[in-house]
């Protein structure tokens, strides 16, 4: 966590181009927003003011990693690095305890508003800033949660406890550098050693095979050289080192550090890579070939973490496993979303990224907006059928029952031999839907054209048997 490419969770400058992160109407927004403005005005003369209008926009919108950002900067610059008092942390014992009992009843909300209340006086209490950082976890909030666990570690960096949960987070972004790092502070408190020692080994391995994924390429090769052959680590006067001269003259050079993450991406480490990139990013005035290769590595990176998570989860199926998969699955479709919104408003003819927006949308479970995405990409004809069908899952979902069905009709009739997966997905969609509006006769015609293309699909013969009788009033789920 101390590493400067993961300590500062990237975002846009202005807060209200953050992505959403909660259900706020536009009269909330709006009145964060001035207390947003108000507060950044305020930080030249009353900064004890301006932690107040931060405080309430954090507790307001606490997945805003922006309104978390400057709460704690203006408190960083309204204590000065000095520590509470002992009557400060006296009180803020007691609303630690508070911190607790919230826990246990998973009131994470809460958690962030007393957490806000106690760091407001003491932004040293690392248990506090420990608990908000747990609780943006499970409301799923990543971006503050990396703020939170910074701020811990720089209130006691050598604290066992906090180093534990930064070496968690890192892990679970595929940051294990930072992760080891964190475990090796760890391991100087006497009797943890052992448990370090354990740790650092398995993230060494965890490391070593996420590397090996990543290097993988076309043709069964890795960049560069043939699979099966040991990595030879960069030398200090080959290549890399050109590049990095080559670099330091021109930082705008655009060629040269793509040349160079790919090389350090290969012989040393994603968090390297991703840090040339950025700085080119911003020697180049945010050039968009800079931009976009940046993005699609940060997906790729992505799906290599959430690949070794599911290894992990089949190894050893534990509930932090699942709950580790669950949040990289979430901070990916996120990740993507955001990618493709801006490729979308980058090149708004391109009906491309308008499919794969809406697939997002509809994996992320905003169907209304996978809707009008998927709407507008059915313009691409070669992608009629299958939109239709995606676009009937997405009516079902919302319970516009007879547009699904629609939408299903027209799938089943465009789908060729050629799509069959999908033709037969859309079948059983289509019959199943029909049964549960009491239109039997559709239901026996879909699920009889399914039977007939494959009979052991799901349970369409127990279906085809029941519509003889009962009907199937349930949707298959």
């Amino acid at each position: 966590m101390a590493n400067e490419s993961t300590a500062a969770a990237p975002g846009p400058v202005d807060p209200a181009a953050a992505p959403s992160t909660a259900a706020l109407s536009p009269a909330e927004r709006s009145r964060l927003m001035k207390c947003y403005v108000t507060g950044v005005q305020a930080m030249q003369g009353n900064v004890d003011y301006a932690v107040d209008m931060f405080a309430q926009c954090v507790i307001g919108d606490p997945g805003n990693a922006i309104f978390l950002q400057k709460l704690l900067e203006s408190l960083k610059r309204k204590f000065g690095g000095k520590k509470a008092g002992s009557l400060t942390s006296f009180f803020a014992a007691g609303s630690r305890a508070g911190l607790k009992k919230l826990a246990s009843s998973a009131q994470w909300r809460d958690i962030i508003k007393q957490g806000v209340e106690i760091i407001k006086g003491n932004l040293s209490d690392h248990v506090a800033l420990l608990a908000m950082a747990d609780a943006c976890g499970n409301l799923m909030f990543f971006d503050t949660q990396a703020f939170y666990l910074r701020a811990a570690l720089d209130a006691s960096p050598t604290d066992p406890e906090v180093n534990k949960q930064c070496a968690k987070f890192a892990a679970g972004q595929g940051n294990f550098d930072q992760a080891i790092e964190c475990w090796r502070r760890i391991g100087r408190t006497k009797g943890l050693a052992e448990e370090a020692e354990k740790a650092i080994a398995e993230l060494s391995v965890d490391k070593t095979i996420s590397a090996g994924q990543g290097m993988i390429g076309r043709g069964g090769q890795t960049a560069g050289r043939p699979t099966g052959k040991p990595s030879q680590p960069a030398q200090p006067g080959g290549r890399v080192a050109e590049l990095r001269q080559t670099i330091a003259t021109n930082p705008a050079d655009i060629d040269a550090s793509i040349e160079l993450a790919d090389l350090l991406e290969r012989d040393a480490t994603i968090e390297e890579a991703e840090k040339v990139l950025r700085k080119a990013l911003e020697a180049s005035g945010n050039n968009l070939k800079v931009q976009e290769h940046l993005e699609d590595r940060q997906l790729r990176w992505g799906k290599q973490r959430l690949l070794l998570a599911d290894k992990r989860l089949a190894g050893e199926d534990t509930p932090e496993n699942r709950a580790t998969v669950e949040r990289l699955r979430a901070v990916q479709i996120k990740q993507e979303i955001d990618v493709y919104a801006a490729r979308c408003s980058r090149y708004p003819e391109n009906l491309t990224w308008k499919y794969e927006l809406a697939m997002r949308l509809k994996a992320a479970g905003n169907y209304a907006e996978a809707i009008r995405q998927f709407q507008e990409s059915m313009k691409e004809t070669r992608r009629r059928g299958m939109v239709s069908l995606e676009l009937g899952e997405c009516f079902q979902k919302i319970k516009q029952y007879q547009l699904a069905i629609q939408n299903y009709q027209t799938a089943v009739e465009t789908l060729t031999d050629r799509e069959l997966e999908l033709r037969k997905r859309a079948l059983y969609r289509a019959g199943v839907l029909a049964s549960g509006l009491d239109d039997v006769d559709s239901a026996r015609k879909y699920l009889s054209m399914l039977a007939g293309l494959d009979f052991g699909y799901r349970d369409v013969a127990q279906r085809l048997d029941k519509l003889g009788s009962a009907k199937d009033k349930g949707e298959d789920g």
